[in-house]
């Protein structure tokens, strides 16, 4: 009988990865998880001091790099600061994001363009910029999040939905640009997590379990839950995987 499984199948030992909104939530979840696995980890983020302390709670091989990213015309200029601590990167994790929470009628031109920027534009002209590297070695990773939003619609959610939307859109776009240079694209879609964009949902216990009673499973998430799916698209276990969008939500968007 063949034998499938080899070692190392899973593992991100030695890479050297980047994860933006690395100071919070899903990102810093994913970071510290990529920096537990051996790889190298360069966070990005607004906030130093977010980012410093996320470094002394990772350990292991890490460099932080303050960047305000919702700009498009500074990707290039990022890419190189990133590259700068332990050479280009070969994965990618696009976790900066905003949620500003406007209703369709109170949506401002200002709100919509920061929305569409940071959670849209932004992780694809930072990985257009990566691509070269990534490229001339013949393997990269690169993870977008996405949302439940970018398959249903709730309230006040108009632009971020947009955005998710979009970014469900892109994932499959970037995936037909460059995989057959080695370089796969995938985005985590998770349910509801505590992490700062959705504390209005965790402040108040009956809406947080209404989501949690919307699930298969019957709770929301815990950041160590995203872990696991995280690791898998950013190895070669995910090797044939390209494209698609792994929804992690305890079975919301089944029910």
């Amino acid at each position: 009988m063949a034998a499938f499984f080899r070692a190392g199948l899973f593992s991100v030992d030695g890479r050297v990865a980047c994860v933006t909104g690395a100071s919070s939530g899903l990102g810093r979840a994913i970071a510290t998880a990529l920096a537990e696995a051996g790889a190298k980890v360069v966070g990005v983020a607004r906030r130093a001091d977010a980012l410093e302390d996320w470094r002394s709670e990772a350990g292991g091989e890490t460099a932080a790099v303050p960047a305000d990213i919702s700009k498009p015309a500074v990707a290039a200029a990022i890419a190189t600061r990133v590259s700068a601590p332990f050479g280009p990167p070969d994965i990618l994790v696009n976790a900066a994001g905003l949620n500003n929470r406007q209703s369709a009628d109170d949506v401002t031109i200002e709100g919509w363009r920061t929305t569409i920027d940071l959670n849209l534009a932004a992780p694809f002209f930072l990985a257009r910029a990566l691509i070269p590297a990534m490229r001339l070695n013949g393997w990269g990773r690169i993870v977008n999040v996405a949302s439940l939003q970018s398959a249903r619609a709730f309230p006040g959610g108009l632009a971020y939905g947009a955005s998710k939307g979009g970014i469900a859109q892109l994932t499959r776009a970037m995936a037909e640009a460059w995989s057959r240079d080695g370089i796969l694209v995938n985005a985590l879609a998770p349910g509801f997590f505590p992490t700062e964009l959705t504390e209005p949902v965790f402040d108040d216990p009956a809406l947080a379990a209404k989501h949690a009673a919307q699930t298969c499973i019957g709770r929301n998430g815990a950041l160590a839950d995203l872990v696991g799916p995280a690791l898998f698209l950013c190895s070669d276990a995910a090797g044939y995987v390209t494209g698609q969008i792994l929804y992690v939500d305890g079975g919301y968007t089944a029910k």
